[in-house]
């Protein structure tokens, strides 16, 4: 996990909330795949209505793996349209670069926030070094919904490093709480947002709770990246590899088991409520948009692969 260099009875504290805890809809486990050149992913969202996800439209947890050596992946050059994506890595490190100037490393608690908007291609993939050797890699990938308005945005890019984030903890100190974008209990994360969203990334110790405030008007989802623990009013089992749905309410309640530090991605937005219309890398409003957004592509339109860009390192 990304350290934290911050002393926690220094840093500035988050609940616990007085208000209304929200039950749990839902605890769905994700399935495994392969994404990409082949590196293995959970599918977090599977299962769960579209609705209920707005303004989200899909997150992979990546890893966590060892790689051998010179078995690490990532994705070739590809393209995007109408959304945004969210690459996060935990531990590890990839390469990103992008159609529109955007890019760099993102390593070991950085995040890479690129607005596709009307088109663009990008590639991440490991560097030579960590194919050649091996190693450990963890992290996600989630995609942002835009509202049509903003669908055809020029592309943009944001690069967080891991000392960007702002750090937050609990009342006892109990929970270690890395806010990349969104707020919490008034607390604001460094990421540009398109609509209204939180996103956070939650370390909680052995058997400690955490009651956080959550926005009334933002849907809630907690995922678990390693650990155990209960979720919710009813202390529904929760873990590594689970998605928990939280229904009405402004307190948001995660616990970790005795034996484990549970590590969770807590995030929630203000739904879009408008149709949507998703086949492969693009997300539109309708069908017939994404028939543009193919045709596009294919024609050259959402850019080109920069001359000495990044390739994958094959050896």
């Amino acid at each position: 996990m990304p350290a934290v260099s911050a002393d926690p009875t220094t840093l500035p504290t988050v609940g616990p909330a007085s208000g209304i805890a929200r039950s749990v809809r839902s605890v769905t486990t994700a399935p495994e795949g392969f994404e990409g050149e082949g590196f293995p992913v959970r599918r977090a969202f599977a299962g769960v209505p579209m609705e209920e996800l707005d303004p989200f439209i899909m997150m992979d947890q990546m890893g966590p793996i060892v790689w051998p050596p010179m078995q690490a992946k990532g994705t070739d050059w590809h393209p995007h349209r109408g959304f945004e994506t969210v690459t996060y890595i935990v531990d590890g490190t990839f390469l990103h670069q992008d159609s529109h100037g955007g890019g760099g490393v993102i390593s070991n608690g950085a995040t890479q926030w690129m607005t596709a908007g009307s088109g663009i291609l990008h590639i991440e993939t490991p560097p030579e070094e960590l194919v050649r050797s091996g190693g450990l890699f963890h992290g996600i990938q989630l995609w942002v919904n835009l509202p049509s308005v903003s669908k055809m945005l020029s592309p943009a890019y944001q690069n967080l490093e891991a000392d960007e984030v702002t750090l937050l903890t609990t009342a006892d100190h109990g929970a270690i709480i890395r806010l990349i974008a969104g707020e919490i209990d008034g607390h604001a994360g460094p990421g540009s947002t398109h609509t209204p969203i939180t996103l956070a990334h939650v370390s909680i110790a052995p058997g400690a709770r955490i009651e956080l405030p959550w926005n009334p008007g933002f849907n809630a989802l907690a995922y678990g990246l390693e650990g155990s623990g209960l979720v919710g009013v009813e202390s529904a089992a929760f873990g590594q590899g689970r998605l928990a749905l939280f229904g009405a309410g402004d307190t948001v309640v995660v616990q970790a088991a005795p034996e484990s530090t549970l590590e969770v991605v807590l995030l929630g937005g203000e739904p879009i409520r408008e149709p949507v219309a998703t086949q492969g890398p693009f997300v539109m409003n309708t069908r017939e948009e994404l028939v543009t957004a193919f045709n596009d592509f294919q024609a050259g339109r959402m850019g080109s692969v920069p001359a000495g860009g990044l390739h994958p390192f094959r050896g």
